[in-house]
C-alpha cells in the first residue's frame, strides 16, 4: 500500500510538472549570472551538497581549472539532496520543479525521461572533442538504447577478495584457485572458520546481491532470462537453478559460514566486520572499492594482509555477472529545461580531457599527487581517500606520464577490473513497461521476501514452489509473455 502510494504521488506530480514545464523546445529561463559574470551551474550528485568541505573543494577547484583550461566561467551551486534514499528524495526535488542542469541518476531515472525532461545526449557526444573517445563498449551500447544517461566507468559488477595472509594458510586455497567449484567454496569457507581466522566464511549487507555475483552462474542463473528447454523463456529468480541456488545459501548459513546477520547489516558495519576479521570473505565493487579495501585492511592488519581476488564460482558456468546494455544503471543527465545545455556538456566534456581527468581522476596536487622527475607519483593519501566523481576511461591520456611504481590502481584493485572484463557477457533484459513497474516492484519484493525466510530457515526451500505460484499470479504471466516476445 505505502508502494502504491508512492508511485501515485509520483504520478500526480509528474503530471502538475508536465503541466507547467514549457514543452516547446524553446529555452524559458533565462540564464542565472553571477555578479562577477559567472554562469550558474545547478549540480545534483550523490553525497555531494554545500554542507560538505570536499565537494565545496571539489567545484571550486573544477571551476578554477574550467576557466584556465576552457576559458568557462562558471559558478556550481550544489544542491543539498535530503537524507534517505536518494533516487526518491533527488525525485521529490524534481518533480517540485527546481530541475538542476547537471543531474546524476542512480535509478529512478525513466519517469523522469518519459516527461521529455531529460536530454538526448547522442548528438552532443558525437560533436564532443573528447568524450567520444572515452566510451567503454557496453557505454555504446547503451546509449543507442537509451540516450540521457552517461556513465563512462568500467563494467561496476562485484568480486570477492580475501586477506592473502589468510589464503596462504588454508590448504583448500590451491583447490579453489584452481576449481572454484560451488564444494570448493564451502570447503573454503569452512576452514577458515574452523581454524579461528574468521568468524563466518562470507559477509554481504542487507540481501544476497552481493553473493550472486560468486555463486549465480555456477548454478545456471546466467541471465535474466532463461532458456525453458521448450524454445521460450523464464525469468531467472522463478527457475529451478534459483532454487537449487537458495538452498545452497540456506545451507551455508545454517553452518554459520554465511553471516547470520546479512539481513540487517549496513554497508559500513559490514565493512568493518571484514576489517576485524569477522569476515573471512566479502564482496566489493571492482576496481577503486576493491582499493579502497585494501588499503584499509592493510592499514588495520599490516601488508601481509593484502587482498587477494578470488574468481568466480563455476559449476553450469562461471563469471561474475552477465552485464545489462539496455540502459545505465546510474549516471549524468542533463535537464532539457536548461538554459546551460551547452555549457553543462562542455563541462562534462572537459572532464574527459588530459587537463580534466588530471583533477577528476588524480586529485590535488602537493595532497593526493606529486609531480617528480616529471612524472606523476600518487600519494597514500590517493589510495585511500580519492575518488573519481566522473569518469574513469580505459586508457587515461594525461598531459604528464605518471609513475610505473603508483598506478591508479593498486594491483588487488586492477586485478578485480581484470576479472571482470574477461568474463563480461552481455545480459538479455529489457526495460520494463511502465504500466508494469508497480506490478514488477511487488514481484522483485516477493522475491525478497521468500528467498529470506528460505535462507534463514524460516520456511522450508520447498516453499520455493508457493513463491513461484504466487510470482505468477502477481503479475509474472503477464511480464513472461511479454519477455517472450521481446528476447531475442
Amino acid at each position: 500500500m505505502k508502494k502504491l502510494v508512492w508511485v501515485m504521488l509520483l504520478g500526480l506530480l509528474a503530471v502538475l510538472l508536465v503541466a507547467c514545464s514549457d514543452k516547446t523546445g524553446e529555452e524559458a529561463v533565462e540564464p542565472e549570472v553571477t555578479e562577477d559574470g559567472k554562469t550558474v551551474i545547478t549540480i545534483a550528485y550523490k553525497d555531494d551538497g554545500p554542507s560538505s568541505e570536499a565537494s565545496v573543494k571539489y567545484y571550486d577547484a573544477l571551476e578554477t581549472a574550467l576557466k584556465e583550461h576552457r576559458d568557462l566561467n562558471v559558478d556550481f551551486n550544489i544542491v543539498e539532496i535530503a537524507q534517505g534514499d536518494y533516487a526518491e528524495k533527488l525525485n521529490l526535488l524534481l518533480y517540485s520543479g527546481d530541475i538542476p542542469d547537471i543531474i546524476y541518476f542512480q535509478g529512478s531515472d525513466e519517469q523522469i525521461a518519459a516527461q521529455g525532461l531529460l536530454e538526448d545526449l547522442t548528438p552532443y557526444i558525437e560533436d564532443s572533442e573528447y568524450l567520444k573517445d572515452i566510451l567503454y563498449e557496453h557505454n555504446g551500447t547503451r546509449l543507442e538504447n537509451y540516450p540521457y544517461l552517461l556513465w563512462v566507468k568500467p563494467i561496476n559488477h562485484k568480486v570477492p577478495v580475501v586477506r592473502t595472509d589468510f589464503l596462504e594458510q588454508l590448504t583448500t586455497s590451491e583447490s579453489l584457485l584452481a576449481d572454484p567449484t560451488v564444494e570448493n567454496y564451502r570447503a573454503f569457507f569452512e576452514e577458515m572458520v574452523d581454524k579461528g581466522l574468521s568468524q563466518y566464511g562470507v559477509t554481504v549487507a542487507g540481501d544476497i546481491a552481493e553473493l550472486d555475483f560468486i555463486f549465480n552462474r555456477a548454478f545456471g542463473v546466467t541471465s535474466t532470462w532463461l532458456e525453458d528447454g521448450a524454445g521460450g523463456y523464464v525469468y531467472k529468480k522463478v527457475s529451478d537453478a534459483e532454487k537449487e541456488k537458495l538452498a545452497f545459501y540456506a545451507e551455508l548459513y545454517e553452518d554459520g559460514l554465511l553471516d547470520n546477520q546479512y539481513l540487517t547489516k549496513q554497508w559500513d558495519v559490514k565493512e568493518d566486520d571484514f576489517y576485524n576479521n569477522k569476515a573471512g570473505v566479502i564482496v566489493g565493487t571492482n576496481g577503486k572499492v576493491i582499493d579502497l579495501y585494501n588499503t584499509r585492511t592493510k592499514a588495520v592488519n599490516g601488508d601481509s594482509a593484502e587482498l587477494t581476488v578470488l574468481p568466480s564460482a563455476s559449476g553450469v558456468s562461471s563469471g561474475y555477472a552477465a552485464t545489462s546494455v539496455t540502459k545505465e544503471p546510474r549516471g549524468l543527465a542533463i535537464s532539457s529545461q536548461s538554459p546551460n545545455k551547452t555549457i553543462a556538456f562542455e563541462i562534462l566534456d572537459f572532464l574527459a580531457s588530459p587537463e580534466g581527468m588530471k583533477l577528476d581522476l588524480l586529485g590535488y596536487e602537493g595532497e593526493h599527487y606529486n609531480i617528480e622527475n616529471e612524472e606523476i607519483v600518487l600519494t597514500e593519501k590517493f589510495y585511500s581517500e580519492w575518488f573519481s566523481r566522473f569518469w574513469e576511461p580505459q586508457n587515461v591520456k594525461l598531459d604528464i606520464p605518471m609513475s610505473s611504481d603508483t598506478p591508479l590502481l593498486s594491483p588487488p584493485g586492477q586485478a578485480s577490473t581484470n576479472a571482470v572484463v574477461d568474463t563480461y557477457v552481455a545480459d538479455n533484459d529489457f526495460i520494463i513497461p511502465e504500466e508494469y513497474i508497480s506490478q514488477w516492484d511487488a514481484m522483485e519484493n516477493l522475491y525478497k521476501e521468500y528467498a529470506a525466510d528460505i535462507i534463514t530457515g524460516k520456511v522450508p526451500v520447498d516453499e520455493f514452489d508457493t513463491f513461484v505460484e504466487e510470482w505468477y499470479a502477481a503479475g509474472g504471466e503477464e511480464i513472461t509473455k511479454l519477455a517472450n516476445e521481446t528476447v531475442q
